[in-house]
């Protein structure tokens, strides 16, 4: 059975460009794959805490000396990883705000990043343990970014899911969505169209 982890990381809930964009893209792929396993994980509805000392310090933990709320951090950050691993395909709502990744997003990535676990340094550079899977990100911008310095996105996204392993990633862009009502009616019917053609 193919499993598809969803991730929703909108400020608007559902009601965001790029929720709205990840739901198509569900809908479309349930139909097509009638006996496919979808697992959400929505950061605005259910956020995890960022990182801080405690929980830094918890994670380099050697295992013998963990307090129990040190343990319980692990537990979470492993649990996260897990869920990433028994995902065959992963399906990404990704706003642009101020010119990053939200910061929900950011969190995910921090606890899944841990060297030993997701990945490792060698002599010829870090080499990722999680193993290649496809992903999708649908990006919504206000504005026009694809293919600028602007869009620091495409790039950071790129690189951490390459660190892990992961390089077959696809973006979905809709952008000029705040440039006006005309500009983002064609952003979505584009996008949407992309999408339809993915998830078929």
């Amino acid at each position: 059975m193919t499993t598809l982890l969803q991730i929703n990381t909108s400020l608007f809930g559902e009601r965001g460009n790029s929720s709205q964009l990840t739901r198509r893209f569900i809908e479309r792929w349930r139909a097509a794959h009638p006996d496919g396993r979808v697992v959400v994980r929505d950061l605005q509805g259910d956020p995890l805490p960022h990182l801080d000392a405690e929980r830094i310090g918890a994670l380099f933990s050697k295992p013998e000396g963990r307090t129990p709320e040190q343990q319980a951090i692990v537990d979470l950050s492993d649990a996260l990883i897990a869920e990433l691993k028994a995902a065959d395909i992963v399906v990404i709502g990704l706003p642009l705000y101020n010119f990053g990744i939200p910061s929900t997003l950011k969190t995910w990535f921090d606890h899944i990043a841990r060297a030993g676990v997701s990945f490792r340094y060698t002599a010829n550079g870090p080499e990722g343990l999680i193993g290649d899977r496809k992903v999708y990100v649908m990006a919504a911008r206000g504005g026009f970014y694809q293919g600028t310095p602007a869009d620091t996105q495409t790039p950071f996204v790129t690189n951490f899911f390459t660190l892990l392993g992961i390089k077959d990633i696809e973006f979905v862009y809709a952008e000029g969505l705040n440039v006006s009502q005309e500009s983002k009616e064609r952003a979505m019917r584009d996008a949407g169209t992309a999408v339809d053609r993915l998830a078929a």
